[in-house]
């Protein structure tokens, strides 16, 4: 990875690795690069970088079922940008049996069938701006009462109208996790989502029960990087 010294902007941040005899760049946010290579997305981000996310989001859920006398065997999440599966694998140790996941990258879908087998009811490789009739409908009839959207929001990965449409297929009281870096809930975010937050929060479209900041990973300067951690409820579809 880059030296210690040097900073650079989390969606630009990148890495080489060796491939036989040659050396490649890769961008962090290349993620079908890093799907391809078994183990290559686990070992940079979870050994090296510290990665916390699915495990902190997945005890946060836990913990605010438990206040709400609920149980997570009862919940039928959509997990938006799923991923090779690891929030998935999160939420199944913790006793959710009916997991969906979803992403727009077909490497992520291959990576997950590969590397966790039999992780989610189904998966299913979209894009959430652009669903078709017959994919809204295939949406629809799984019912979700739970959403998750683990470190994928913002840096043109998941905007808010990817978001919202995930949201709104919730039945009405779904349970809503998700994480967002620090900067997009700032009053001076341009991405959408701090707008769309708290217009949700104050017109009672979202409820939010907790939220904590956390630390998601390294930065490859060695930089704690802190994202904030949301667990609510829908209350009504965003407009």
């Amino acid at each position: 990875m880059p030296e210690p010294s040097h900073s650079y902007d989390q969606d630009a941040e990148w890495f080489v690795v060796k491939e036989g005899e040659n050396w490649r760049e890769i961008r962090f946010h290349d993620y079908s690069a890093i799907y391809d290579v078994p183990g290559l997305y686990e070992q940079l981000f979870y050994e090296t970088l510290r990665c916390d996310s699915p495990r902190f989001m997945s005890e946060f859920l836990d913990a605010e079922l438990v206040k709400a006398g609920e149980s997570g065997s009862g919940l039928r999440v959509f997990d938006l940008g799923a991923g090779n599966g690891i929030m998935g694998d999160e939420l199944r140790r913790r006793g959710v049996e009916f997991v969906v996941g979803a992403d727009i990258l077909p490497a992520a879908e291959e990576a997950a069938a590969r590397d966790r087998p039999g992780t989610y009811r189904a998966y299913h490789v979209l894009d959430m701006l652009n669903l078709t009739e017959d994919q809204r409908h295939m949406l629809d009839g799984y019912r979700f009462n739970a959403l998750t959207c683990i470190a994928a929001l913002g840096f043109g990965d998941i905007p808010p109208g990817c978001f919202r449409t995930a949201y709104n297929l919730l039945e009405t009281d779904g349970w809503v996790a998700l994480t967002i870096k620090e900067g997009f809930l700032a009053e001076t975010d341009t991405s959408g989502f701090a707008t769309m937050i708290r217009e949700s929060l104050r017109d009672g479209t979202f409820e939010m029960l907790e939220s904590r900041t956390y630390q998601h990973r390294l930065a490859t300067n060695g930089d704690p990087l802190h994202y904030v951690g949301i667990i609510g409820r829908k209350r009504k579809d965003l407009p």
